[in-house]
């Protein structure tokens, strides 16, 4: 199982300093990064991030987008074209990087593409201005994987892609086979959708790029620790997780504030390791034959086996 954290959790507790913090990562047993571009990179040459990330065995994931200052009403989809143009140059570097650093998704978060009030958009104009932003990435890197993920609101009102349907039609219409989707378990739950169904369609399609796992109460962007608040949830997921053989890290997005960021990076691995024994030792046979009876008394019965 490839497992890899937030690394923002962890920089203000060793000095900013990325060779402490991937250092901790080898300590706990992680086996992946995820790198923000470009707010972790800065003045790190990729060959120099390559080395670092070897230095403590650590493989590169990839790179997760994050747009910032000049973007904050709209990144691709910006209405200002000299904007729109710079988000999309900054996303065609960070598919540069990560194929220098041996990473493999670069992952897309349109936390500005989106709208508060009425009248305030075009959304037809957007809607093609971001996909064919997504065609040109695409095309630009075809040796790389570009994920989608999506996220109902925050920090806008509304987010342009805000569920997976919208998800999977923009992806449709981008169709390209290196653009899939990320999975944020919490993202699903604001959205009142249930993640294993998600799991499901776009795991058995092959386009299930990216998962990041947390927890909450489906009102806000929680980031609990996995598994303390929806754990039945949690474990429909990553049997579906597991049942469609996903082979990239799965990434704890979780926020530790009050919490020690070690301690509760731990606890995410113990749980999910837990989970996992949990899955294995019913079998996915078993769960599927459950599955198939389409009787709730039966998945009542499964879900208490969990328990045993």
């Amino acid at each position: 199982m490839k497992l890899a954290t937030r690394i923002n959790s962890f920089l203000p507790v060793f000095n900013n300093d990325l060779n402490q913090v991937f250092e901790k990562f080898e300590n706990l047993g992680l086996t992946h990064v995820d790198l923000n571009y470009p707010e972790h990179v800065h003045d790190i040459p990729a060959s120099e991030m390559k080395s670092l990330l070897e230095k403590h065995h650590l493989g590169a994931n990839g790179v997760a987008l994050r747009f910032r200052n000049e973007f904050i009403n709209g990144e691709i989809g910006n209405n200002d074209q000299a904007i729109a143009q710079e988000a999309l140059t900054l996303c065609k570097e960070a598919a540069d990087y990560c194929r220098e650093i041996g990473g493999e998704v670069v992952t897309i978060w349109l936390g500005f593409d989106g709208f508060d009030y009425s009248f305030q958009i075009d959304y037809e104009k957007v809607w093609n201005q971001i996909r064919d932003a997504f065609i040109t990435m695409a095309d630009y890197a075809p040796d790389l994987k570009f994920s989608i993920e999506y996220k109902p609101f925050q920090p806008r009102a509304y987010a342009f892609i805000d569920s997976l349907g919208l998800a999977m039609v923009m992806m449709s219409e981008i169709d390209r086979e290196n653009l899939g989707i990320t999975l944020d378990y919490c993202h699903m739950l604001m959205k009142h959708e249930n993640p294993a169904y998600g799991a499901s369609i776009l795991g058995s399609r092959q386009k299930l790029f990216g998962v990041h796992l947390n927890d909450g109460y489906g009102l806000n962007d929680d980031g609990l620790m996995i598994g303390t608040s929806t754990p039945i949830k949690t474990l429909e997921f990553l049997y579906y997780v597991k049942l469609h053989n996903y082979d990239h890290a799965i990434y704890f997005d979780t926020f530790p504030i009050i919490e020690d960021a070690v301690l509760e990076c731990e606890r995410n691995i113990k749980m999910i390791k837990k989970l996992n024994d949990k899955i294995d030792k019913i079998g996915l046979d078993k769960i599927k034959e459950v599955i198939d009876s389409n009787d709730a008394i039966k998945a009542t019965d499964l879900v208490l086996a969990f328990f045993d």
